[in-house]
């Protein structure tokens, strides 16, 4: 066979310093009889160090130093995505709750403050934000989880009243609304991290800074698709007896309970699901690609639930193009609600690599080296990636027929990086870090604003019933 001779000439040296270098047919060799010897053995040990250290990294320390400047916060929104933000927040030294402002008093409200109490916080509850801002003078930090049609209004106030701020995504469910968080923070000199917390997840930053950055595992990325896929659910419901009065209902926008509880689906106080899932994945291509969009086209319907009660679309498929510096990319996105299969992750696909990463420890990080590669023997010894995972060759089953274009099954290894603490609290920390004048937010106004164009595109494309176009300026608030 061509190219054999090559194959079995064995390893070689570069210089008289440089570490030996395996061939394939080596690596898999000591993989299958000697696993713990040599080189593998040596990058075994690397990693579950590597491994250690970075557990140990995002774990952080779970008392205050005696010097911690204490921050005092406000929650700005007090439902499910605001409880799972406080029990982040919880476990992060040196803050100190001081109210809850949530227009749900009969059961949010109290709910969040009774469970704040048993740890030892002394909070106050609200139902108008602006009460609280006026009586609440020693607040540093408000942290806003309300539906997104609020986001612009609360943040725009919460800065102008010297507050520094971490909002969910979206940041806005309107560019007007976004632009306009943009300008308080740039006026006001306080700071606004909007909720994108892959930024900050270890597993991510791992990837883009050693694996993309400086390793180039995938070399040239040419296509990327990614989804999320969430099983069918009944709407949310709410006990008669803790029902939010009518005329409140109305004065903060909603006409009932109904819509209240299930505001993403209602068009004008979300977004649907590509905007509510979806925005946290192209936020990742964006990032990992070094570029915004140049185009967008999209198909979505409303398939599976009533269109009375579910205005937005439950199924989106959408293609973008991006023009980076090291040439195009085609970019593919689904998020459906209607069945949960292989959940939620990002797949990006080079000429020398592939890298398929999600946020859910489930899932993980797995890196694909394809066959014309160069070895990752380095980055192995690094603790990059781990050593591969071999991939066995299935017997040639009597009568079968192997057809001439069959792949070669590529090497597989995993990221070894895990993360033990809840997905949103390395974000929040880094937002109190920065608080603090001890880091840069990993994800400003800024940067939440042109993950907002990419997004809210989507939808405007699926009404277009066209391949729709960004212009440049588009992505500047």
């Amino acid at each position: 066979m061509a190219g054999e001779d090559e194959k079995t000439k064995g390893a070689t040296k570069t210089g008289p310093d440089s570490p030996r270098k395996l061939d394939r047919r080596e690596v898999l060799a000591g993989l299958s009889t000697v696993p713990a010897l040599g080189l593998f053995g040596y990058a075994w040990s690397r990693q579950r160090q590597y491994q250690q250290a970075k557990v140990q990294a995002a774990s952080g320390p779970k008392t205050a130093p005696a010097d911690l400047k204490e921050i005092n916060v406000a929650l700005l929104g007090a439902g499910a995505q605001g409880q799972v933000l406080t029990d982040s927040m919880l476990r992060i030294p040196g803050l100190r709750f001081r109210a809850v402002c949530d227009i749900w008093a009969e059961y949010n409200q109290k709910r969040v403050v009774n469970s704040l109490a048993r740890f030892k916080h002394e909070v106050r509850g609200y139902e108008d934000y602006r009460e609280m801002l006026d009586k609440e003078k020693d607040i540093d930090a408000v942290v806003i989880a309300t539906p997104d049609f609020w986001h612009a209004r609360h943040a725009v106030d919460c800065l102008e009243a010297g507050k520094h701020v971490y909002c969910e995504k979206e940041m806005s469910n309107t560019l007007e609304g976004a632009r306009s968080m943009v300008a308080a923070a740039r006026k006001t000199g306080k700071l606004l991290q909007i909720g994108h917390q892959r930024r900050s997840n270890p597993r991510y930053l791992h990837c883009y800074e050693k694996l993309l950055g400086e390793a180039k595992l995938l070399g040239r990325t040419v296509t990327v698709s990614g989804q999320w896929n969430r099983a069918v659910a009944p709407d949310l419901g709410a006990p008669a007896r803790y029902a939010i009065p009518e005329t409140r209902l109305k004065q903060y926008g909603f006409k009932d309970m109904h819509q209240f509880r299930n505001w993403r689906w209602y068009k004008g106080l979300g977004g649907g699901p590509i905007v509510d899932l979806g925005s946290h994945q192209i936020d990742i291509y964006t990032w990992f690609l070094g570029a915004n969009p140049s185009h967008v086209m999209a198909s979505g319907g409303q398939l599976y639930y009533d269109p009375k009660t579910h205005e937005w679309y439950d199924t989106v498929m959408a293609v973008f193009d991006y023009e980076t510096p090291a040439g195009a990319v085609k970019a593919y996105y689904q998020t459906q609600t209607t069945n949960g299969s292989q959940g939620y992750f990002e797949n990006f696909m080079g000429d020398q690599g592939t890298l398929l990463i999600s946020e859910s420890e489930i899932y993980g990080a797995k890196l694909y080296r394809d066959t014309n590669a160069p070895a990752w023997d380095t980055w192995v010894q690094k603790g990059y990636v781990t050593a591969p995972k071999v991939q066995e060759a299935q017997e040639k089953k009597e009568g079968a027929v192997l057809d001439v274009r069959e792949s070669v099954s590529p090497d597989e290894h995993q990221v070894p990086v895990v993360l033990t603490d809840p997905y949103h609290q390395p974000h929040l920390q880094n937002f109190f870090d920065a608080v603090r004048g001890q880091a840069k937010l990993n994800c400003p106004a800024e940067i939440g604003y042109e993950s907002a164009v990419s997004v809210l595109k989507v939808n405007e494309a699926i009404e277009a019933g066209s391949r729709l176009s960004f212009k440049p300026e588009e992505f500047r608030a």
